[in-house]
């Protein structure tokens, strides 16, 4: 088995990190405490020159201390073909920025490996990917015609609506049939988000139960935490105000996770989140999946030992 030594986590600045909820914090420990030499920068040191990949990387130490997490040693150019793995962790949106990364990374892949596969985190946005699966969803609208989504609306009722290349709940709307700001907001939408279209998605009142956030590692499910939205918020991601219980998975969620397991490790999707409502799969991030913390913190697996298994299995 190759043995890894060096790992890169290309990811927002850890000094905005909230350690106590942060799956790349999680793997940056664990790895860490592997033996492993990490390596830190953010998206906008990487570099293309002459069919190589280079970043301006810090070596990084960590601390499961809030407020003195982290040391960061003396910047130096680096060609990231020389180590062994990098984590693609910055948050999205899943924009042009993004996508650029991924095109870059993936000159590096799979001599580094690197996680996920730049080359399916570019072809499988969260939003996109999902409905390869229309049976296991809810009822789903893709499009920025007006009455395209005012006849969905017309039809299902109660709708959400929100940004198709968001994350983190930024954006998200509870749209009920007789709504007056409808209108309204579809010109806000339509003046936000130039030339993309939008998701819109039958309103699953099970919602109120919570949005559970199951992890799978290789497409195996290892974890899963429920988040209950505020009593006034239709969004259940916690740095909303959404509140994190622990929670099984049941009968369902397994059947929908064997469904998606093989689609996922054909497309090299070592760590994914999906979120499930009800009976009802509404996501899967690849991109930079949470909730490694708050599994462990409600007495669930240690995803982040398992996740490093798996990469080391790659790996070999």
């Amino acid at each position: 088995m190759a043995k890894i030594r060096t790992v890169a986590f290309q990811m927002d600045h850890i000094s905005g990190v909230n350690i106590a909820g942060d799956s790349t914090f999680a793997m940056a420990l664990e790895a860490q405490a592997r033996g492993f030499e990490l390596f830190h920068y953010t998206p906008d040191r990487l570099t293309q020159r002459d069919g190589r990949i280079f970043a301006t990387v810090e070596p990084l130490q960590v601390r499961d201390v809030k407020g003195d997490h982290f040391t960061l040693g003396e910047k130096e150019r680096v060609d990231l073909s020389t180590m062994d793995v990098v984590h693609l962790r910055q948050d999205p949106p899943f924009d042009m920025g993004y996508i650029t990364s991924t095109h870059l990374l993936e000159r590096i892949h799979p001599k580094t490996l690197v996680v996920n596969d730049p080359v399916w985190v570019r072809n499988s946005p969260e939003k996109i990917f999902v409905t390869e699966f229309a049976d296991l969803m809810p009822a789903t609208l893709i499009s920025r015609d007006p009455a395209e989504i005012a006849h969905f609306r017309e039809e299902m009722g109660d709708i959400i609506l929100k940004p198709l290349y968001g994350n983190g709940g930024a954006g998200v709307f509870h749209s009920a049939r007789d709504d007056r700001n409808f209108t309204s907001l579809l010109e806000m939408f339509g003046q936000m988000y130039r030339g993309e279209p939008y998701i819109a998605q039958a309103y699953l009142p099970a919602v109120r139960k919570g949005d559970k956030r199951i992890l799978l590692v290789n497409g195996e499910p290892v974890g899963a935490i429920n988040r209950v939205p505020a009593e006034h918020d239709s969004r259940s991601n916690m740095h909303v105000g959404g509140r994190a219980e622990a929670t099984e998975i049941t009968a369902r969620e397994q059947e929908i996770c064997k469904r998606i397991g093989p689609a996922l490790r054909e497309r090299g999707f070592l760590f994914v989140g999906i979120d499930v409502i009800g009976d009802y799969m509404t996501e899967i991030n690849v991109t930079s999946p949470t909730g490694i913390r708050e599994v462990k913190k409600f007495g669930g697996a240690d995803v982040a030992s398992l996740l490093w298994d798996a990469i080391e299995a790659k790996r070999g």
